[in-house]
């Protein structure tokens, strides 16, 4: 839920890396950064994305930007691998949250980023209702397994903090409002992407020579035999 402006930070002058995040922004919401208007600066003018958020988003809304706003970023960057940062502060009733998503809404946005089948690196993230947080990331992980979880959790050792349901599902809230209206969430994806059409295209890459097969030689070296370094030899590495 929180804007990911450490590694925004990180990569904010650079073209080689593009950050995007979806977050709660504005009404002094912890970091307070990350309008839609920070794009980068420099070489990584355009490549920071960010895609702010109100109140009480539910699983359609945050979908109705998620994807499309996903789908732009891979046909223009077209990046060779993916780092996914799950969160799990945006799901409903956690307690520094205020967005109202499903274990299931969230867990699609995992799913559809895989399904671009790149080299992924899925990690967790902010979460404060223990429970919650427990809930999904063991459900994204079956995700990642391609493997489907029964609702009904097993007997553990922390099965008393499941109470009353012991039950795998995070649902929403009835009674929270969605302060992220059609027209809001049409503006800021309508946003988005003016920034995105000012990239020009994906950024080159330098090629460098590349190895000969790796295979082979292993095949060729001799397992027994150390390999003689021509590196000066410092007397510390005997003892």
């Amino acid at each position: 839920i929180h804007h990911g402006d450490g590694v925004e930070e990180a990569f904010f002058t650079t073209d080689r890396v593009m950050t995007v995040s979806f977050h709660k922004y504005g009404d002094f919401f912890f970091p307070g950064t990350g309008d839609v208007k920070d794009v980068g600066i420099r070489a990584g003018k355009y490549y920071s994305v960010n895609v702010p958020l109100r109140d009480g988003v539910n699983d359609d809304a945050y979908q109705r930007l998620f994807k499309p706003v996903m789908e732009e970023v891979m046909n223009l960057y077209r990046p060779s691998a993916l780092v996914l940062q799950c969160g799990a502060d945006s799901l409903a009733g956690d307690r520094l949250g205020c967005f109202n998503l499903s274990h299931r809404g969230h867990a699609e946005c995992l799913r559809h980023m895989l399904s671009y089948n790149l080299p992924s690196l899925v990690l967790g993230g902010g979460g404060y209702t223990v429970r919650n947080v427990a809930r999904c990331w063991a459900y994204e992980t079956a995700v990642v397994l391609g493997e489907e979880l029964a609702e009904d959790l097993p007997w553990n050792d922390y099965y008393e903090h499941f109470a009353p349901d012991f039950s795998l599902q995070v649902t929403p809230s009835p009674t929270m409002e969605n302060a992220n209206t059609r027209q809001y969430l049409d503006t800021v994806r309508q946003q988005v992407f003016e920034n995105l059409r000012m990239l020009q295209g994906a950024p080159g890459v330098q090629m460098e020579a590349v190895p000969h097969d790796p295979e082979a030689a292993a095949a060729e070296a001799d397992p027994d035999v150390r390999p003689v370094s021509g590196a000066a030899e410092h007397p510390g590495e005997h003892f």
